[in-house]
């Protein structure tokens, strides 16, 4: 299992960083590099997730969805100083317990 959230945490920092490069070239002005860094981050992220040890695509990426909106969370809260409210956590707290769901062990 801890295989399993080492690689959701890689893949999650990976598309998170990626797309906020992204938008901070075409939303923002910043340069195309930053724009290119973004989509190279962004198609490490498609590799880094087919390393999961899951075999299911769809449970792994459904799961994965919660663990990718709570750390969307803590980047807007610690690079944008966007604190989350309540109801963001309450959301982010529903999902997580979506990926225990998702995940758990099947007969």
């Amino acid at each position: 299992m801890f295989k399993a959230f080492i690689i959701f945490f890689l893949a999650g920092l990976a598309e998170i960083s990626g797309g906020y490069l992204i938008w901070k070239w075409l939303r923002e002005g910043s340069s195309i590099g930053i724009g290119i860094i973004g989509g190279v981050i962004l198609f490490l992220y498609g590799i880094i997730a087919t390393f999961q040890v899951f075999s299911s695509f769809g449970r792994v990426y459904a799961a994965y969805g919660g663990v990718f909106i709570v750390m969307s969370l803590l980047w807007g809260w610690w690079v944008d100083k966007k604190t989350p409210d309540l109801f963001d956590w309450a959301g982010a707290s529903v999902c997580i317990v979506g990926v225990f769901i998702m995940l758990w062990p099947r007969g």
